[in-house]
């Protein structure tokens, strides 16, 4: 576990790979944005002008990329580009922490496994604070030997590591956590809003429901409502957090994955809707507890 190579150094991945650094791991690092490299150089890390560069002779590599073709592509390569497979040893553990659809990393799992290579999913859930304060919860896919071998390396990372099954399977179970996330932050928005409308304090509606049979974690760690909680999006004009892009996408993949085990989600498709309708309003790069606006009376 000496070297790490990480790939993809946005809101999740500069932080994670930030951690592994005061770990004491050497940690390679590239992306496509210099600035995100330099930040980690800064930190201590080693830059690699080359994704293949930053894996090669690696113990570990970690990526966090957009989607599930972005994760193909870089595994599997291009025509015109190497993949990852082609330049790793046998015995490197290669981790993917971005969150995509099961069968892409169902594939690349397969095809790592040809050249004896073990490959694990393992999306997060726990957002940028989680990320920065090393207490993400990591929902890994793969054999029992690549769990084994990928704690050291995840506790650096995260509080809570679960194995969720066989390859794919973290990415359906962190698809199941975002869609039921989704209905929470919609549900919380909507009853703080009517309580608001009739004349309630917000701070006392949440800390009455928080001790209720109506709490969850959007009212204990995430409140959608200004406010009311220091030091989440909704107290920052709804700026840094999950962006509503990147629930859109998860809320996509959880109706692809209905699609094909024929499971009902009827609040997982309505979430859907809401947050593509609020991202077609000009919302999609801001935090998505900014649902919470949906919910409130037009300013005039």
């Amino acid at each position: 576990m000496s070297t790490v190579a990480f790939i993809g150094l946005g809101n999740m991945g500069g932080p994670m790979a930030a951690n592994l650094i005061k770990a004491g791991m050497t940690v390679r690092v590239f992306d496509l944005v210099p600035a995100a490299v330099q930040s980690l150089v800064d930190q201590g890390a080693i830059a690699a002008s080359t994704a293949c560069g930053a894996a090669a002779g690696a113990n570990v590599v970690i990526t966090m990329l957009p989607a599930g073709k972005h994760v193909k592509n870089l595994y599997l390569g291009t025509e015109t580009d190497k993949g990852l497979l082609e330049v790793v040893a046998g015995d490197t553990l290669l981790i993917d922490c971005s969150t995509i659809d099961a069968q892409s990393a169902q594939l690349v799992a397969a095809e790592a496994a040809k050249s004896g290579i073990e490959f694990m999913d393992a999306p997060v859930s726990g957002g940028t604070a989680g990320a920065a304060a090393g207490t993400l919860t990591f929902i890994c896919g793969g054999s029992d030997g690549a769990f084994a071998k990928a704690q050291t390396v995840l506790n650096a990372m995260g509080k809570n590591i679960f194995h969720a099954g066989a390859a794919g399977a973290g990415q359906v179970a962190k698809i199941c956590n975002n869609m039921l996330l989704s209905v929470l932050m919609v549900g919380t928005s909507e009853a703080l809003q009517m309580g608001i409308d009739h004349g309630l304090d917000p701070k006392v509606l949440s800390d009455i429901m928080k001790v209720s049979s109506g709490g969850n974690w959007t009212l204990e760690k995430y409140n959608p409502c200004p406010g009311v909680m220091e030091n989440v999006p909704s107290s920052k004009d709804y700026q840094g957090g999950f962006m509503v892009d990147l629930m859109v996408k998860d809320l996509g993949l959880s109706q692809e994955a209905a699609l094909l085990s024929n499971s009902s989600t009827p609040m997982g498709a309505l979430a859907r809707s809401l947050y593509v309708n609020h991202a077609r309003q000009g919302n999609g790069r801001r935090d998505f507890s900014s649902i919470f606006e949906q919910f409130a009376p037009l300013k005039k």
